[in-house]
């Protein structure tokens, strides 16, 4: 018995890869796939950034150039300024604090005092309100006594020339002079005169009968202003010059040599330059 023989297996062909014959009118050809419209995607991890391409440069522009270089100097200058100000703020900080800390251990050692002063005696002289002339000029001549009293244990105070003394009543100045330029060691009251003279003073009408209406009352009120010229002696170092002010407020009963004083008031300040 014969073997029977079968035909080899082929792969089918598929009608669209098959060509078509020209005989064939069924078959009708794809047309071609549109390009695909979707942007490729950027791989993960990028970024894309969008720019005009009228602000895209290769080459910054020159006045850009000169804009940046203007801006950094600027800049580079305002930051050594504000560098050597705050260097000027804390050495000033630092200097303020060393003398706040060197004004306190002085004052803990020495213990400083103000030193007082008062109108002890006053004598005048010169002066004639009944004058038959009301315009008649007058040349008074004040003896002042003024007591000075240092109560600092080790401080010494030296008084220098220069000094004033005035009197007044009201606004009319009486007289003037000066005070005698001495030492005061520490622990030490002073009681020293000076004599203060007016030449050819002439008093307003309407101030000539006021004192003399205060002389009929005996209470006549004064005004005698101090300003000396001192410094302090702190074992050997002295001080710069220090301007010493005395105003003391006082009523006599007259203006005679045999004045006496019925109240008084005094209160002094210093000024330090």
């Amino acid at each position: 018995m014969a073997d029977r023989v079968h035909p080899s297996h082929s792969p089918s062909v598929s009608a669209d890869s098959q060509p078509a014959s020209p005989q064939d009118s069924s078959v009708v050809p794809k047309p071609p796939l549109p390009p695909s419209s979707e942007k490729p995607v950027p791989p993960p991890g990028t970024y894309v950034i969008k720019i005009p391409k009228d602000q895209v440069y290769r080459v910054p522009p020159p006045e850009n150039a000169r804009r940046y270089d203007q801006y950094t100097r600027r800049k580079h200058r305002r930051s050594r300024c504000c560098c050597c100000f705050c260097w000027l703020i804390g050495i000033l900080f630092i200097l303020v604090v060393f003398l706040a800390i060197a004004a306190g251990v002085l004052y803990l050692v020495f213990r400083p005092e103000e030193p007082k002063y008062s109108i002890e005696n006053i004598a005048v002289r010169g002066i004639n309100l009944t004058s038959p002339s009301s315009t008649a000029a007058m040349s008074p001549v004040f003896n002042v006594t003024v007591k000075a009293d240092n109560p600092n244990d080790k401080i010494g105070i030296r008084y220098l020339k220069d000094s004033s003394a005035e009197v007044f009543y009201k606004d009319a100045r009486l007289c003037n002079g000066a005070l005698p330029a001495f030492y005061q060691p520490s622990n030490n009251v002073t009681v020293f005169g000076t004599a203060l003279r007016g030449d050819g003073i002439e008093l307003r009408s309407e101030v000539r009968r006021a004192l003399l209406e205060a002389q009929t009352k005996r209470r006549v009120p004064l005004t005698v202003r101090i300003r000396a010229p001192v410094k302090i002696k702190v074992g050997s170092v002295k001080t710069w010059k220090i301007t010493v002010k005395v105003n003391c407020h006082m009523t006599v009963n007259e203006l005679t040599a045999r004045a006496k004083i019925v109240s008084k008031r005094c209160n002094y300040d210093v000024d330090l330059w």
